[in-house]
């Protein structure tokens, strides 16, 4: 694939990321191409929602199955701004992804060759090629910028309970 066109959708990815902020989640942004045309996209939802599976991925390819009308997302791309953990690595084989593009590695539940590979496992019956690195310092950097506020915010509320108490 042309890193031209894997940057491009990766700056959409992060786009959306920027929704997950906006609503308190964790910033991930996920989009999925055919033919050059995007037929789902989605951010982390999995607060908003009380919903454990609303990952970025997962959205993205809820929202392509009813595009297309076709629970098999043949010849697709998946661009996401953090590697898949194991639930959505499994969606990705069962959609029948094609390909993945995603931006910063997950060290701690990475499932495309972080912590594990379960995209290109021989034993599985369908096996997703792999592009990682597409725009990782931009993606890491949102993401470690979120944390980093996050802990800066419990820290201030403890604070502030202690004041009270």
């Amino acid at each position: 694939m042309n890193k031209q066109q894997d940057e491009k959708w990766m700056r959409h990815a992060l786009s959306l990321a920027n929704n997950a902020e906006q609503q308190g989640e964790i910033p991930v942004g996920a989009v999925l191409i055919k033919d050059g045309q995007i037929i789902g996209e989605g951010w982390n939802q999995s607060i908003l929602q009380h919903d454990p599976s609303a990952h970025a991925e997962m959205m993205a390819i809820r929202q392509a199955g009813c595009v297309i009308e076709n629970y098999r997302l043949i010849d697709t791309t998946l661009y996401v701004t953090l590697e898949p953990c194991p639930m959505c690595a499994g969606l990705l084989v069962h959609s029948r992804i094609r390909r993945l593009v995603f931006g910063a590695s997950d060290y701690k539940s990475g499932a495309a060759g972080s912590v594990m590979n379960l995209l290109q496992d021989e034993k599985l019956n369908h096996q997703v090629e792999i592009s990682s690195g597409v725009l990782a310092q931009e993606c890491g950097d949102r993401l470690s910028a979120f944390f980093k506020r996050r802990r800066a915010e419990k820290k201030k509320l403890k604070q502030k309970k202690r004041e009270e108490s």
